[in-house]
């Protein structure tokens, strides 16, 4: 319960300084919700999961302070969240080996609608960084979808793996329109809210594995 407040605090904070625009408030803030994730993640049973779900909340931190860091810090944000979707797609193999194929169809649809409206847009030198990127995310989604009805895997948390890899998909696309293709007024909130229920699945998923 701890945990969990300081996430909603962090989270209520990070807000409140998008809104009243105090931008070294929102970088202090922004990270204290994976923060918190990571703390409770210590509480999770030990292995080869909830140890790469930790190193890809690791990661998802340095990107929060890398994408609101003063300057265009963009491509660094994107590799350390690149690194993050390795790590969770790392954790996924971890317990399921399966090829899938209807998820790996689903997730080359996604990851390659993704590409294709973000590319449309004109992407210039960041083609190949996007393209890796859709590719990395695309995977990490393949695999999550992967580890459902299998019946080795508690499907409660298998299944928020799954919502949370689509979460972070939708916040990753939102990101990619509204900096590419057409800026919305609403981004940055629903951006960072599918972002945070995103991880807050991924690192439950960890929680619930042996229950």
């Amino acid at each position: 319960m701890r945990w969990l407040l300081l996430a909603l605090s962090g989270a209520a904070l990070f807000i409140y300084a998008r809104v009243a625009d105090l931008a070294l408030l929102g970088l202090l803030s922004k990270g204290i919700p994976v923060i918190a994730l990571l703390l409770w993640m210590q509480q999770a049973p030990a292995g080869t999961y909830s140890r790469w779900i930790r190193i890809g909340l690791l990661c998802s931190l340095a990107g929060d302070i890398l994408l609101d860091w003063p300057g265009d810090l963009f491509v660094f944000g994107l590799g350390a969240f690149l690194l993050a979707h390795l790590a969770y797609l790392r954790a996924y193999f971890s317990d399921c080996k399966r090829p899938a194929w209807p998820a790996l169809f689903i997730a080359i649809i996604v990851g390659g609608g993704m590409f294709s409206v973000l590319a449309s847009a004109g992407l210039g030198p960041l083609l190949i960084p996007v393209l890796c990127y859709a590719t990395a995310i695309g995977a990490m989604l393949w695999r999550a979808l992967a580890r459902l009805n299998q019946p080795h895997i508690n499907q409660r948390g298998a299944w928020l793996a799954a919502v949370g890899a689509l979460l972070f998909v939708l916040s990753d696309s939102l990101i990619g329109i509204n900096r590419f293709v057409a800026p919305f007024a609403a981004a940055p909130y629903a951006i960072i809210l599918t972002y945070w229920l995103a991880q807050w699945a991924i690192a439950t998923s960890a929680q619930q594995r042996f229950r």
